[in-house]
Protein backbone atom coordinates (compact mmCIF):
# COMPACT_ATOMS: atom_id res chain seq x y z
CA UNK A 1 0.00 0.00 0.00
CA UNK A 2 2.74 2.23 0.87
CA UNK A 3 4.60 1.92 -1.87
CA UNK A 4 1.55 2.29 -4.05
CA UNK A 5 0.72 4.81 -2.22
CA UNK A 6 3.49 6.94 -3.00
CA UNK A 7 4.50 5.83 -6.69
CA UNK A 8 0.95 7.16 -7.37
CA UNK A 9 1.85 10.48 -5.37
CA UNK A 10 4.94 10.85 -7.23
CA UNK A 11 3.41 10.42 -10.27
CA UNK A 12 1.37 13.56 -9.48
CA UNK A 13 3.72 15.49 -7.75
CA UNK A 14 6.57 15.06 -10.80
CA UNK A 15 3.97 17.13 -13.06
CA UNK A 16 3.47 19.58 -10.92
CA UNK A 17 6.46 20.94 -9.11
CA UNK A 18 8.87 23.66 -9.68
CA UNK A 19 10.51 26.52 -7.85
CA UNK A 20 8.32 28.19 -5.30
CA UNK A 21 9.10 31.43 -6.28
CA UNK A 22 8.90 30.67 -9.87
CA UNK A 23 5.00 30.47 -9.91
CA UNK A 24 3.98 33.35 -8.45
CA UNK A 25 0.42 34.14 -10.00
CA UNK A 26 -0.37 37.07 -12.15
CA UNK A 27 -2.80 38.53 -9.37
CA UNK A 28 -1.87 41.40 -7.29
CA UNK A 29 0.91 41.31 -5.43
CA UNK A 30 1.30 41.05 -1.60
CA UNK A 31 5.03 40.88 -0.37
CA UNK A 32 8.27 41.06 -2.04
CA UNK A 33 11.20 39.16 -0.52
CA UNK A 34 14.70 39.53 -1.50
CA UNK A 35 12.90 40.09 -5.19
CA UNK A 36 10.63 36.96 -4.91
CA UNK A 37 6.95 37.51 -5.04
CA UNK A 38 4.27 36.67 -2.94
CA UNK A 39 0.86 37.00 -5.02
CA UNK A 40 -2.73 37.52 -3.77
CA UNK A 41 -3.54 33.89 -5.30
CA UNK A 42 -0.72 32.74 -3.01
CA UNK A 43 -2.08 33.66 0.45
CA UNK A 44 -5.84 32.81 -0.81
CA UNK A 45 -4.45 29.33 -1.53
CA UNK A 46 -2.87 28.90 1.59
CA UNK A 47 -5.95 30.63 3.66
CA UNK A 48 -7.77 27.68 1.92
CA UNK A 49 -6.14 25.18 3.00
CA UNK A 50 -6.47 25.91 6.37
CA UNK A 51 -9.39 26.29 6.26
CA UNK A 52 -9.78 23.05 4.81
CA UNK A 53 -7.58 21.44 7.11
CA UNK A 54 -9.39 22.71 10.22
CA UNK A 55 -13.30 21.78 8.67
CA UNK A 56 -14.08 25.95 8.87
CA UNK A 57 -16.24 27.11 6.64
CA UNK A 58 -14.23 28.67 3.52
CA UNK A 59 -16.11 32.23 3.70
CA UNK A 60 -14.85 35.68 2.64
CA UNK A 61 -15.13 36.84 6.59
CA UNK A 62 -12.65 33.34 7.30
CA UNK A 63 -10.00 34.09 5.06
CA UNK A 64 -10.48 37.69 5.74
CA UNK A 65 -9.47 36.71 9.71
CA UNK A 66 -6.87 34.93 8.24
CA UNK A 67 -5.01 36.93 5.78
CA UNK A 68 -2.53 38.85 8.13
CA UNK A 69 -1.20 35.76 9.60
CA UNK A 70 -1.02 33.69 6.74
CA UNK A 71 1.17 36.50 4.86
CA UNK A 72 3.39 36.71 7.44
CA UNK A 73 3.74 32.95 7.41
CA UNK A 74 4.01 33.05 3.73
CA UNK A 75 7.02 35.53 3.99
CA UNK A 76 9.22 33.66 6.34
CA UNK A 77 8.54 30.26 4.08
CA UNK A 78 9.84 32.60 1.47
CA UNK A 79 12.80 33.25 3.62
CA UNK A 80 13.32 29.55 4.13
CA UNK A 81 13.14 28.13 0.52
CA UNK A 82 15.85 31.25 -0.09
CA UNK A 83 18.21 29.88 2.17
CA UNK A 84 17.66 26.35 1.22
CA UNK A 85 18.18 27.53 -2.29
CA UNK A 86 21.20 29.27 -1.18
CA UNK A 87 22.77 25.99 0.52
CA UNK A 88 21.59 23.82 -2.68
CA UNK A 89 19.62 21.53 -0.67
CA UNK A 90 17.50 19.62 -2.87
CA UNK A 91 14.20 17.76 -2.04
CA UNK A 92 13.48 15.21 -4.71
CA UNK A 93 9.72 14.81 -5.76
CA UNK A 94 9.86 11.52 -4.30
CA UNK A 95 10.61 12.91 -1.10
CA UNK A 96 7.77 15.25 -1.01
CA UNK A 97 5.10 12.34 -2.35
CA UNK A 98 6.26 10.22 0.41
CA UNK A 99 5.90 12.98 3.11
CA UNK A 100 2.23 13.92 1.49
CA UNK A 101 1.58 9.88 1.90
CA UNK A 102 2.66 9.66 5.22
CA UNK A 103 0.06 12.39 5.75
CA UNK A 104 -2.44 10.33 4.27
CA UNK A 105 -1.48 7.09 6.40
CA UNK A 106 -1.57 9.21 9.87
CA UNK A 107 -5.11 10.17 9.10
CA UNK A 108 -6.80 7.41 7.79
CA UNK A 109 -6.83 8.56 3.75
CA UNK A 110 -6.26 6.58 0.91
CA UNK A 111 -3.61 7.55 -1.62
CA UNK A 112 -4.00 10.38 -3.50
CA UNK A 113 -7.15 11.21 -1.46
CA UNK A 114 -5.79 14.80 -0.31
CA UNK A 115 -5.03 15.94 -3.77
CA UNK A 116 -8.75 15.01 -4.60
CA UNK A 117 -9.84 16.79 -1.25
CA UNK A 118 -8.15 19.90 -2.59
CA UNK A 119 -8.90 20.10 -5.74
CA UNK A 120 -12.82 19.48 -4.79
CA UNK A 121 -12.50 22.48 -2.50
CA UNK A 122 -10.81 24.78 -5.23
CA UNK A 123 -7.13 24.80 -3.63
CA UNK A 124 -4.36 24.35 -5.90
CA UNK A 125 -2.84 20.87 -4.65
CA UNK A 126 0.70 23.06 -5.25
CA UNK A 127 -0.06 24.71 -2.22
CA UNK A 128 0.45 21.62 -0.12
CA UNK A 129 3.42 20.64 -2.55
CA UNK A 130 5.25 24.14 -1.82
CA UNK A 131 4.87 23.90 2.17
CA UNK A 132 6.05 20.49 2.13
CA UNK A 133 9.13 20.72 0.08
CA UNK A 134 10.14 24.01 2.47
CA UNK A 135 9.50 21.87 5.45
CA UNK A 136 11.68 18.70 4.59
CA UNK A 137 14.38 21.68 3.19
CA UNK A 138 14.71 23.51 6.23
CA UNK A 139 15.00 20.54 8.21
CA UNK A 140 17.96 19.75 6.21
CA UNK A 141 19.39 23.11 6.75
CA UNK A 142 18.94 22.90 10.28
CA UNK A 143 20.75 19.72 10.60
CA UNK A 144 23.28 20.98 8.37
CA UNK A 145 23.32 23.89 10.79
CA UNK A 146 23.76 21.71 13.93
CA UNK A 147 27.01 20.34 12.37
CA UNK A 148 28.71 18.04 14.94
CA UNK A 149 26.10 19.36 17.32
CA UNK A 150 23.22 16.77 15.71
CA UNK A 151 24.80 13.71 16.80
CA UNK A 152 24.33 12.97 20.31
CA UNK A 153 26.35 10.58 21.97
CA UNK A 154 26.08 7.70 24.18
CA UNK A 155 27.43 9.54 27.11
CA UNK A 156 24.45 12.55 26.65
CA UNK A 157 21.84 9.75 26.46
CA UNK A 158 23.69 7.81 29.75
CA UNK A 159 23.56 11.12 31.59
CA UNK A 160 19.78 11.70 30.69
CA UNK A 161 18.84 7.89 32.01
CA UNK A 162 20.87 8.73 35.12
CA UNK A 163 18.37 12.09 35.99
CA UNK A 164 15.30 10.68 34.66
CA UNK A 165 16.52 7.49 37.18
CA UNK A 166 17.06 10.00 40.10
CA UNK A 167 13.62 11.19 39.48
CA UNK A 168 11.54 8.41 39.46
CA UNK A 169 7.69 9.05 40.47
CA UNK A 170 7.87 12.84 39.35
CA UNK A 171 5.19 13.99 36.79
CA UNK A 172 5.59 13.72 32.82
CA UNK A 173 3.27 15.06 30.39
CA UNK A 174 2.74 14.01 26.95
CA UNK A 175 2.49 17.32 25.23
CA UNK A 176 1.52 18.64 21.21
CA UNK A 177 1.94 22.50 20.47
CA UNK A 178 1.29 24.66 17.88
CA UNK A 179 3.62 27.53 17.79
CA UNK A 180 2.13 30.33 16.07
CA UNK A 181 5.33 32.73 15.67
CA UNK A 182 5.25 36.87 16.60
CA UNK A 183 8.78 38.15 16.54
CA UNK A 184 8.04 41.74 17.47
CA UNK A 185 5.21 43.35 19.10
CA UNK A 186 3.64 44.84 15.92
CA UNK A 187 2.76 40.90 14.89
CA UNK A 188 1.66 40.30 17.76
CA UNK A 189 -1.99 41.25 17.62
CA UNK A 190 -2.65 39.64 14.35
CA UNK A 191 -0.81 36.39 15.49
CA UNK A 192 -2.86 35.77 18.95
CA UNK A 193 -5.91 36.92 16.92
CA UNK A 194 -4.93 33.57 14.68
CA UNK A 195 -4.16 31.98 17.41
CA UNK A 196 -7.39 31.83 18.80
CA UNK A 197 -8.92 31.62 15.95
CA UNK A 198 -7.65 28.13 15.21
CA UNK A 199 -8.09 26.78 18.93
CA UNK A 200 -11.93 27.68 18.15
CA UNK A 201 -11.35 25.13 15.49
CA UNK A 202 -9.72 22.69 17.42
CA UNK A 203 -12.45 22.46 20.22
CA UNK A 204 -14.83 22.14 17.44
CA UNK A 205 -12.98 19.10 16.62
CA UNK A 206 -10.24 19.77 13.67
CA UNK A 207 -7.22 17.28 13.82
CA UNK A 208 -4.51 18.75 16.35
CA UNK A 209 -1.68 17.01 14.18
CA UNK A 210 -3.46 18.11 10.70
CA UNK A 211 -3.31 21.47 11.79
CA UNK A 212 -0.05 21.46 13.40
CA UNK A 213 1.49 20.40 10.19
CA UNK A 214 -0.09 23.10 8.30
CA UNK A 215 0.36 25.97 10.33
CA UNK A 216 2.78 25.57 13.21
CA UNK A 217 6.25 27.02 12.48
CA UNK A 218 8.33 24.84 15.13
CA UNK A 219 10.45 21.45 14.00
CA UNK A 220 8.07 19.36 15.32
CA UNK A 221 5.17 20.61 12.79
CA UNK A 222 5.81 17.59 10.41
CA UNK A 223 5.11 14.88 13.51
CA UNK A 224 2.15 16.73 14.42
CA UNK A 225 3.40 19.03 16.77
CA UNK A 226 4.11 16.02 19.33
CA UNK A 227 6.71 16.97 21.24
CA UNK A 228 6.74 13.65 23.40
CA UNK A 229 6.85 13.01 26.92
CA UNK A 230 8.00 15.90 28.92
CA UNK A 231 8.88 17.19 32.26
CA UNK A 232 7.94 20.53 33.47
CA UNK A 233 11.32 22.17 33.63
CA UNK A 234 11.86 21.48 29.36
CA UNK A 235 8.46 23.65 28.89
CA UNK A 236 8.04 27.17 29.38
CA UNK A 237 7.10 28.46 32.58
CA UNK A 238 3.77 29.62 31.31
CA UNK A 239 3.12 26.56 29.32
CA UNK A 240 4.13 24.07 32.10
CA UNK A 241 1.92 26.24 34.68
CA UNK A 242 -0.95 25.60 32.15
CA UNK A 243 0.03 21.90 31.58
CA UNK A 244 0.02 20.87 35.18
CA UNK A 245 -3.59 21.99 35.49
CA UNK A 246 -5.08 20.64 32.44
CA UNK A 247 -6.88 17.45 31.95
CA UNK A 248 -6.06 15.11 29.14
CA UNK A 249 -7.37 16.24 26.21
CA UNK A 250 -7.73 19.91 26.91
CA UNK A 251 -6.85 22.69 24.22
CA UNK A 252 -5.22 25.60 26.05
CA UNK A 253 -5.62 29.14 24.98
CA UNK A 254 -3.34 30.87 23.22
CA UNK A 255 0.23 31.12 25.62
CA UNK A 256 3.04 33.92 25.22
CA UNK A 257 6.36 32.64 24.80
CA UNK A 258 9.44 34.08 23.70
CA UNK A 259 8.91 34.29 19.97
CA UNK A 260 5.28 34.34 19.63
CA UNK A 261 2.14 32.20 20.89
CA UNK A 262 2.22 28.26 22.03
CA UNK A 263 -1.51 26.90 21.88
CA UNK A 264 -0.71 23.02 23.08
CA UNK A 265 -2.78 19.75 24.11
CA UNK A 266 -2.40 17.43 26.80
CA UNK A 267 -2.55 14.07 25.44
CA UNK A 268 -1.69 12.33 28.57
CA UNK A 269 0.48 12.52 32.49
CA UNK A 270 1.84 9.75 33.81
CA UNK A 271 4.79 9.28 36.52
CA UNK A 272 8.45 9.00 35.71
CA UNK A 273 9.12 5.08 35.79
CA UNK A 274 5.97 4.08 36.36
CA UNK A 275 3.27 3.52 33.45
CA UNK A 276 1.96 0.15 32.79
CA UNK A 277 -0.10 0.35 29.65
CA UNK A 278 -1.67 -2.60 27.44
CA UNK A 279 0.11 -2.23 23.89
CA UNK A 280 -2.35 -3.80 20.96
CA UNK A 281 -0.61 -5.45 17.69
CA UNK A 282 -3.75 -5.17 15.16
CA UNK A 283 -4.82 -5.67 11.84
CA UNK A 284 -7.57 -3.95 9.63
CA UNK A 285 -9.41 -3.72 6.60
CA UNK A 286 -11.26 -1.11 5.58
CA UNK A 287 -14.18 -1.18 2.86
CA UNK A 288 -15.14 2.20 1.49
CA UNK A 289 -18.49 4.00 0.70
CA UNK A 290 -18.36 5.93 -2.53
CA UNK A 291 -20.57 8.45 -1.18
CA UNK A 292 -21.42 9.64 2.01
CA UNK A 293 -23.59 7.62 4.42
CA UNK A 294 -26.89 8.40 4.90
CA UNK A 295 -28.29 5.98 7.84
CA UNK A 296 -31.99 6.27 7.22
CA UNK A 297 -31.29 5.84 3.23
CA UNK A 298 -28.24 3.54 2.27
CA UNK A 299 -27.26 3.23 -1.04
CA UNK A 300 -27.34 -0.05 -2.89
CA UNK A 301 -23.54 0.27 -2.98
CA UNK A 302 -23.19 1.00 0.52
CA UNK A 303 -25.94 -2.48 1.67
CA UNK A 304 -23.96 -4.65 -0.46
CA UNK A 305 -20.60 -3.53 1.04
CA UNK A 306 -21.98 -4.48 4.42
CA UNK A 307 -22.61 -7.74 3.57
CA UNK A 308 -19.04 -7.99 1.85
CA UNK A 309 -18.12 -6.90 5.31
CA UNK A 310 -20.27 -9.30 6.92
CA UNK A 311 -18.93 -12.44 5.56
CA UNK A 312 -15.04 -11.31 5.98
CA UNK A 313 -15.33 -10.97 9.42
CA UNK A 314 -17.41 -14.68 9.44
CA UNK A 315 -14.52 -16.25 7.22
CA UNK A 316 -11.53 -14.40 8.80
CA UNK A 317 -9.33 -16.08 11.40
CA UNK A 318 -6.18 -15.06 12.60
CA UNK A 319 -3.75 -11.98 11.64
CA UNK A 320 -2.34 -13.89 8.45
CA UNK A 321 -6.32 -13.87 6.84
CA UNK A 322 -6.57 -11.08 8.13
CA UNK A 323 -3.41 -9.53 6.06
CA UNK A 324 -4.42 -11.78 3.22
CA UNK A 325 -8.09 -10.86 3.12
CA UNK A 326 -7.39 -6.95 3.32
CA UNK A 327 -5.05 -7.52 -0.23
CA UNK A 328 -7.80 -9.32 -1.59
CA UNK A 329 -10.74 -6.82 -1.30
CA UNK A 330 -8.06 -4.01 -2.13
CA UNK A 331 -8.61 -2.11 1.66
CA UNK A 332 -7.97 1.30 0.98
CA UNK A 333 -6.13 1.88 4.60
CA UNK A 334 -3.23 0.09 5.81
CA UNK A 335 -3.71 -2.91 7.38
CA UNK A 336 -1.12 -2.65 9.99
CA UNK A 337 -2.54 0.36 12.21
CA UNK A 338 1.04 0.21 14.14
CA UNK A 339 1.42 -0.72 17.80
CA UNK A 340 -1.68 1.17 19.92
CA UNK A 341 -2.14 1.86 23.56
CA UNK A 342 -5.56 0.20 24.40
CA UNK A 343 -6.04 3.09 27.21
CA UNK A 344 -5.49 6.17 24.85
CA UNK A 345 -8.13 4.49 22.40
CA UNK A 346 -11.75 6.77 21.88
CA UNK A 347 -14.25 6.67 21.57
CA UNK A 348 -14.68 4.64 24.95
CA UNK A 349 -17.03 2.55 22.94
CA UNK A 350 -14.27 1.10 20.62
CA UNK A 351 -12.01 0.67 23.61
CA UNK A 352 -14.32 -1.58 25.46
CA UNK A 353 -14.94 -3.58 21.57
CA UNK A 354 -11.21 -3.86 21.64
CA UNK A 355 -10.65 -5.14 25.40
CA UNK A 356 -13.22 -7.74 25.00
CA UNK A 357 -12.24 -9.27 21.60
CA UNK A 358 -10.35 -12.22 21.57
CA UNK A 359 -7.00 -12.57 19.64
CA UNK A 360 -6.85 -13.67 16.62
CA UNK A 361 -11.19 -12.73 15.87
CA UNK A 362 -12.50 -10.99 13.41
CA UNK A 363 -14.85 -8.06 14.96
CA UNK A 364 -18.34 -7.86 13.59
CA UNK A 365 -18.25 -4.71 11.20
CA UNK A 366 -18.36 -1.39 11.95
CA UNK A 367 -19.86 1.23 10.30
CA UNK A 368 -18.48 5.12 9.82
CA UNK A 369 -19.49 7.70 7.66
CA UNK A 370 -17.43 6.79 4.80
CA UNK A 371 -17.34 3.04 4.84
CA UNK A 372 -16.66 -0.35 7.30
CA UNK A 373 -13.72 -1.58 8.99
CA UNK A 374 -12.94 -4.83 10.16
CA UNK A 375 -10.48 -5.20 13.23
CA UNK A 376 -8.67 -7.68 14.55
CA UNK A 377 -6.38 -7.59 17.56
CA UNK A 378 -2.96 -9.74 16.66
CA UNK A 379 -1.52 -9.99 20.40
CA UNK A 380 -1.60 -7.38 23.21
CA UNK A 381 1.15 -7.18 25.93
CA UNK A 382 1.74 -5.52 29.37
CA UNK A 383 4.37 -2.55 29.32
CA UNK A 384 6.05 0.21 31.70
CA UNK A 385 5.80 2.91 28.61
CA UNK A 386 7.67 5.31 31.40
CA UNK A 387 10.71 4.08 30.33
CA UNK A 388 12.50 6.23 27.64
CA UNK A 389 13.84 4.08 25.38
CA UNK A 390 17.73 5.47 24.02
CA UNK A 391 16.12 6.61 20.61
CA UNK A 392 13.12 8.49 22.41
CA UNK A 393 15.87 10.65 24.34
CA UNK A 394 17.89 10.70 21.36
CA UNK A 395 15.03 12.60 19.45
CA UNK A 396 14.05 14.48 22.57
CA UNK A 397 17.32 16.23 23.02
CA UNK A 398 18.25 16.68 18.94
CA UNK A 399 14.57 18.05 18.63
CA UNK A 400 15.83 20.84 21.67
CA UNK A 401 18.96 21.61 19.81
CA UNK A 402 17.23 22.13 16.52
CA UNK A 403 14.14 24.35 17.44
CA UNK A 404 16.62 26.83 18.99
CA UNK A 405 19.06 26.65 16.01
CA UNK A 406 15.85 27.24 13.55
CA UNK A 407 14.31 30.08 15.22
CA UNK A 408 18.15 32.02 15.81
CA UNK A 409 18.60 31.02 11.84
CA UNK A 410 14.85 32.35 11.00
CA UNK A 411 15.82 35.52 13.17
CA UNK A 412 18.76 36.49 10.98
CA UNK A 413 16.71 35.92 7.86
CA UNK A 414 14.54 38.60 8.45
CA UNK A 415 16.51 40.70 9.99
CA UNK A 416 18.95 40.42 6.78
CA UNK A 417 15.87 40.78 4.43
CA UNK A 418 14.33 43.37 2.60
CA UNK A 419 10.89 42.80 2.56
CA UNK A 420 8.37 45.32 1.07
CA UNK A 421 4.48 45.00 1.81
CA UNK A 422 2.16 46.08 -0.96
CA UNK A 423 -1.06 45.69 1.18
CA UNK A 424 -0.50 48.42 3.26
CA UNK A 425 0.99 46.26 6.67
CA UNK A 426 4.10 47.59 7.78
CA UNK A 427 6.84 44.95 7.55
CA UNK A 428 9.33 46.28 11.27
CA UNK A 429 12.72 44.89 11.05
CA UNK A 430 13.22 42.39 13.84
Amino acid sequence: MLAQGAAGACALVATTLAPVAAHAQSSSIVAVVNGDVISEGDVENRAKLFALSAGVANTPEMLARLRPQVTRQLIDERLRLQEIQRRHVNVTDKEIAAAIHEVETRNNMPADALRRKLESDGVSFRTLVDQVRVQLGWLRVIRDQLGDAATITPAEVAEQQRILAAQTGKPQYRVSEIFIPADTPAHAPDAEKFAETVIKQLRSGAPFAVVAAQFSQSQTALEGGDLGWVEPNELDPGVARLVEQMPPGAISNPVRVPGGYDIVTLRGKREIGHDIGTMLTMRQVFLPFTTALDPQHPTEQQRSTLERAKALSAATHGCDAMEAAAKAVGSTRPVDPGPVRLETINPAAFRTLLTNLPDGKASQPLVSGDGIAVMMVCSRAEKNLAQESTEDIQRRLLGERAELVSRQLLRDLQRKAEIERRDGAATPKT
